[in-house]
């Protein structure tokens, strides 16, 4: 028997619907085992995200929101996620374990201009030119920091640029204290240690009221603003279009920077002498000429050699002006402490001028330093990263091109890795014996680990020890009666003191001999 079924069309209609909320069904339970988790993070605004929250100090945010969401959380930043990272084994599975899948600079507005002048700290691309081209850099840093100082005492070319440049420094700390009292000391650092970083890369040294010697330090201060994770230029687009100091930092000191090394790189290629090498910049073209010449291609072209430079100079002048300033607030908000060092710089060294070689036997000084690295975490995060491939971290999926923020004053700060990390110790390096502690000296992060790790670390550390040791063997550096001293920071990408006057004395046994 055939049976005819009269069908409605409103039952035809109930059925394909049926039909399509168990296909819905159906495929959200079979997605549901595969779905990658996110990371967890704190509730967010429309277009702002979770930058009205950061407030005057990320990190220290940051901090509070770890003890709620672990060492790995998703932020929004305007309309931009982003993860951040704390705790040790987290950076390190970040910077050194996975680095090649975290090795990326997000596409922000501050580091556009300098990444498109193929910049070694700014480039979104980190493939094998920019690995040949920070290998060369690290190879004529190598080289000249190597470079022999002739008719010197010194033991290389840098060294001396360093000990001529401490004179210049006692003498106008001593100079201003005498004519108005007091002195605020951070121009004075910024020209003593761009001076350095002068010598270092073009063989001279500039006046301390040269105008476009000084134009690059104001600009770079503005650029380190504008860098800071709270910008929201960087993170929400229609900002970079307002007419404001902070959106037009980067290009500014770009112009600023690029005029002045692109000068004096002209010149070296000009009077280039291959037997004959003055400084960084003399170093980087006789590699790559003898590059040229055993594979007849240039590994770096004119322009690269210039950003190459523009990188040394900027990483070179950044850390030590930046630990120089913090350090003689510190010393003079702890007197006990500057006694302490000079004790040890006088039983150890003497009037002799300090040397890189002293640095074994004044660890209490080399303590100081690593305190100071430690404590005040003045490079409270990595320039920020950014995935290049899909990738997981602590059992979360993090996508292609996810920026990621490295919590350095976090770790610097970890209960777990360091005894009242609130409290300043430069005790806490040393051992039992007095010796400084490498493994704990180790552990402090500010120059970064890894692929994007500074390439300037030892030239840092250096010249922070000859300066301040030399200082600190001639003068006697006080705070100003009935002055407070505020040790609160200015949060950017490179957290600064509030400006502060000090006064120096030369020492009774505060005459040098080179």
């Amino acid at each position: 028997m055939i049976f005819h079924l009269a069908v409605t069309p409103g039952e035809v209609t109930t059925s394909l619907i049926i039909l399509v909320i168990v296909f819905v069904f159906v495929r959200a339970l079979g997605s549901r085992g595969g779905k990658q988790v996110s990371p967890a993070g704190p509730w967010s605004f429309p277009i702002v995200g979770n930058l009205p929250q950061l407030g005057a100090h990320p990190y220290l945010t940051f901090m509070e929101m770890r003890k709620k969401y672990g060492d790995v959380f998703l932020i929004k930043l305007g309309m931009v996620p982003a993860v951040v990272v704390n705790g040790m084994e987290m950076v390190k599975q970040v910077l050194l374990k996975d680095g090649e899948n975290f090795a990326g600079r997000p596409n922000m507005h501050t580091f556009s201009v300098l990444a498109e002048a193929k910049s070694l700290s700014f480039s979104v691309n980190c493939g094998e030119s920019w690995k040949i081209h920070k290998k060369i850099s690290s190879n004529a840093l190598r080289t000249f920091s190597n470079t022999e100082a002739k008719s010197s005492t010194c033991s290389c070319l840098l060294e001396k640029h360093i000990t001529e440049e401490v004179s210049e420094l006692v003498k106008v700390f001593a100079e201003l204290t005498s004519k108005r009292g007091s002195l605020d000391p951070r121009s004075v650092i910024t020209c003593a240690v761009a001076n350095v970083v002068c010598a270092f890369c073009f063989g001279k040294r500039y006046e301390h009221n040269d105008e476009e010697f000084l134009k690059i330090f104001k600009t770079n201060d503005e650029l380190l603003k504008a860098s800071s994770a709270a910008n929201p230029a960087n993170f929400i687009p229609f900002f970079c279009h307002l007419p404001l100091q902070i959106i037009n930092a980067s290009w500014e000191f770009y112009q600023a920077l690029n005029r002045f090394i692109a000068l004096h790189v002209r010149d070296h290629l000009s009077i280039y002498d291959k037997d004959h090498t003055r400084d960084i910049t003399d170093a980087l073209i006789n590699i790559c000429h003898n590059k040229r010449a055993a594979t007849k291609t240039a590994t770096l072209n004119d322009d690269e050699i210039k950003s190459t430079v523009s990188y040394l100079f900027g990483a070179g002048f950044e850390t030590a002006s930046t630990c120089l300033y913090w350090s003689f607030l510190y010393l003079i908000y702890y007197p006990e402490i500057q006694a302490k060092i000079q004790e040890e710089i006088d039983g150890n060294i003497g009037l002799k001028s300090p040397r890189f070689e002293d640095r074994k036997i004044l660890p209490y000084t080399e303590a100081f330093i690593n305190e100071i690295f430690r404590h005040v975490s003045f490079f409270a995060f990595t320039i920020p990263h950014c995935t290049t491939v899909d990738t997981s971290l602590k059992g979360y999926f993090i996508p292609k091109k996810t920026c990621t923020f490295i919590n350095m004053y976090q770790v610097n700060h970890d209960e777990t890795i360091w005894d009242d990390p609130s409290l300043f110790q430069p005790e806490g390096f040393l051992n039992k014996n007095g010796e400084l502690n490498k493994s704990l000296v180790e552990k402090v992060l500010i120059f970064g680990m890894g692929i994007r790790k500074c390439l300037g670390e030892d030239v840092a550390r250096n010249e922070i020890f000859i300066l301040l040791t030399a200082v600190l063997q001639q003068l006697k550096l006080q705070q100003c009666r009935g002055v407070q001293l505020d040790l609160t920071p200015t949060y950017g990408l490179a957290t600064k003191p509030k400006p502060y006057q000090l006064k120096a004395e030369l020492r009774s046994s505060g005459s040098s001999s080179a």
